[in-house]
Parts: structure tokens; sequence; C-alpha cells
């Protein structure tokens, strides 16, 4: 019983500190629908794979948004043709390069300012490589949902001055990104239901800044009220996950690893996942094992914690398919591992 109320406990405090920040996510999302012309600031970011990873990353910085806001943001300004690299850029670092993040970071750490210069280099190099990594990807559509790719398709018809066939296969041999031995993100070809480029597809994506201010309302709060009923339910799943996990699992065992350089940064990376700690306030919790675990596991925890966890996973679901975030992560993981532990043997 008493597991029971701890996980319950656990379960709505992941609750009350993920849902603001979600909202707040979901609120400026609908807000590019009212003030900004979408394709306008597409067109502004930069083409260049490299460059637009790292731009991306530090778009971040301008729109504070957590782990939990930063989905709905990134599915919105991708659907309007974002460039894949500052799409994933902004998904994987927007968490950690925000001034509230770096601000709560510099009060935990204030005797360790080398924990938040590092942290913000570390996810920014992480989320500009994997950017860059995801920009080979050229066609989307064995990565990405059904309806994402719909939207992508239509946009980039748009660009083009053409019109979407309503036969048009939405799944692609898989194009660069993965060859030979690299599996994870397709190879097969399928064709999916029949694409139908109806008023509300060309209503979603037309220009809508240049709408009416009553029409402009309106999508504003049908799009809030979407994608809060879709990304909250996913949020509330993962959540529940990552209460029992932290119940069950047993804590000794995590702390009994934090003294290796190889096992710290391992057992953070683990625990990092399945503890799902809002970016805002992680720090606080990484403080709380600095006398048992190596800086390096602690960056660990603070670079990796805010691109995966548990309840995030389910929400970028709503933009990525599984075999997709298969190989992101891995990726962040293997890049996190190897920088924490370069710092845990000859640096820190």
């Amino acid at each position: 019983m008493n597991q029971l109320n701890n996980g319950f406990t656990i379960f709505l405090s992941l609750l009350v500190e993920a849902i603001p920040f979600l909202l707040l996510g979901v609120l400026f999302s609908s807000l590019l629908l009212f003030f900004v012309d979408e394709r306008k600031l597409v067109k502004r970011m930069p083409r260049n794979p490299l460059l637009g990873a790292f731009v991306g990353s530090l778009v971040g910085f301008i729109f504070p948004v957590c782990e939990c806001g930063n989905v709905p943001v990134a599915r919105r300004m991708l659907m309007q043709g974002l460039p894949t690299p500052v799409a994933i850029g902004f998904l994987l670092a927007a968490p950690t390069i925000n001034p509230i993040v770096i601000w709560s970071t510099w009060t935990a750490f204030r005797d360790q300012p080398e924990i938040v210069v590092l942290r913000v280099v570390f996810s920014l190099l992480i989320a500009t490589i994997i950017g860059f990594v995801f920009s080979f990807q050229k066609d989307l559509t064995p990565i990405v949902q059904p309806t994402i790719a719909r939207y992508i398709k239509f946009n980039s018809a748009s660009k083009q001055d053409t019109k979407v066939s309503v036969s048009t296969p939405l799944e692609k041999k898989s194009l660069g990104l993965l060859k030979s031995g690299t599996y994870f993100l397709g190879g097969k070809t399928a064709t999916s239901k029949v694409v139908n480029a109806d008023a509300m597809l060309e209503s979603m994506t037309a220009p809508i800044a240049k709408k009416p201010l009553g029409d402009r309302l309106q999508l504003m709060l049908d799009n809030i009220v979407q994608e809060t009923r879709e990304l909250g339910a996913v949020m509330v799943i993962g959540s529940a996950i990552a209460a029992a996990i932290q119940v069950l699992a047993p804590r000794e065992l995590i702390l009994s690893l934090g003294a290796g350089p190889v096992t710290s940064i391992l057992g953070m990376l683990v625990l990092a996942t399945v503890v799902s700690i809002c970016s805002t306030v992680d720090s606080f919790f990484a403080l709380s094992f600095a006398s048992a675990f190596t800086s390096g596991s602690l960056l660990a925890f603070l670079v990796f914690g805010p691109m995966v966890d548990i309840k995030g996973i389910g929400l970028m679901l709503s933009i990525f398919k599984p075999k997709a975030l298969i190989y992101l992560f891995a990726i962040a993981a293997q890049l996190t591992f190897l920088f924490t532990l370069f710092l845990n043997l000859y640096v820190i």
C-alpha cells in the first residue's frame, strides 16, 4: 500500500510539474498561427544543414520551453516546412538552452560553474550533430508519422507550385541516412491510404497570418484544444510509467554505481531516462547525487535527461515513428557517454 501511495504521489507530482510547460508549448505553438506568417519564418531559416542545426539548437534561448513544451512547437514548425536539422536541433536543445534552465542550473551548481557551462556546450554540440545527421534523410515519410508526412508533402508541393496527387504514396524507400548495416529507419516501400488534399489541409497550411482576425482566433483555439488533448494523453501515460519505475527500481543499486567513471555515467543515463524530471528543476535533483557520483555522470544526467525521458518519448511519438526515435536516442546516448567519459578520465 505504501508503494502504491508513493507511486501515486510521484505520478501527480510529475503531472503538476509538467502540465504548465506542456501548456506553454501548446500556447506558443498556437500563437504562431495568430502572429506569424510561418512560411516567411521557415524561409528565413538557414538551408545549410550544419548551420541550420546550430541555429535550431539556439532557438530555445528565445522561446524557453522544456521537454514537455518543445514537442508541440517543433511539430507545428515541422509541419509548416521547417528544415529537418532546424526542427531536430530545437527539439533536442530547447529544454536545456534557454534562460530559465540556465538560471536554475547556476543556482544549483553555483560552486561548480563548469557544470553550467559544459551543460550548455554539450547540449548544443549533441543537438547540432544529430540535426546534421538527420539532414541526410531527404525523404521524411519513412521516419515521421503519416499526419506529419501529409503536411510536409503538401507544403513541399505548394512551394513547387504543383498540386498534391490524390494517389501519392506516403512511404518511400529510405534515402541516405541509413544504408547497409543500419536498418532502424526503414528500407521498406509501402503505400498508405490515399492523400486527400481537401480544404482542411489547405486551410491549415495556407499563410494563416493573412486570414481575417476571426478566422485566426478560431484556428488558434482549435489548435490549443487539439494539441492539448493529443499530447496531454500521452504525457499522462508516460508519467504513470515513470512513477511505477521510480517506485519499483532499487535505488541502492543505482547509488552503488556512482564511484566508477563508466558505471556512474551509465547509471545516470538510465536514471535520467526513467526519472523524467523537468529540465527546469532537474539540476537540484542531480545536486543530491553530487557527493556520490562523478562530475561527468552528473553532466550526463543534465544533458541526456532533457532530450530523452519516458514521458517525453510518448510526446515525441506524435512526430516520429518508433524506429526513428530509437535511432535518435541511440545517437544522443552515445554522444553523451563519450563526452562525459572524456571529462571523467582526462579533465575533471
